[in-house]
């Protein structure tokens, strides 16, 4: 079970662990967010301290219709107490967890300040 907390914001936020290619550790914060159907997205600059390799660009439409263009790396995380690769957009926002790493996992928010987030892994067949 993975758990966070909810901001003054009305953010869902959880804490996650990255690993750098040296084997460095990085925690970083990140606020969940359900419209992003990727995985995770960093800042380039963290990105590159952490040395993820590079994968390949891609595009995105963005809500307000816009056409990004962006990279995207391979990056290890602790994600429920393991180790995952995962792909990574980048992007010079704050951490945004997005669907593709819930997937598989049930997500429940208390929608109040300084509110329970729990992640919970499902038995997906």
């Amino acid at each position: 079970m993975i758990r966070g907390r909810v901001n003054a914001h009305r953010e869902a936020l959880v804490s996650l662990l990255l690993r750098g290619t040296q084997g460095e550790e990085h925690p970083t914060e990140a606020v969940i967010d359900t419209g992003y159907n990727g995985f995770l997205t960093l800042a380039p600059d963290l990105i590159e301290m952490l040395g993820f390799p590079f994968l390949r660009s891609s595009r995105a439409i963005l809500g307000d219709g816009s056409i990004v263009e962006f990279d995207i790396h391979e990056a290890t995380v602790v994600w429920n107490n393991r180790l995952r690769r995962i792909p990574v957009d980048a992007a010079d926002v704050s951490p945004l967890l997005g669907m593709g790493l819930l997937y598989g996992y049930g997500l429940n928010i208390e929608v109040i300040e300084d509110g329970n987030v729990l992640i919970r892994s499902l038995a997906v067949s």
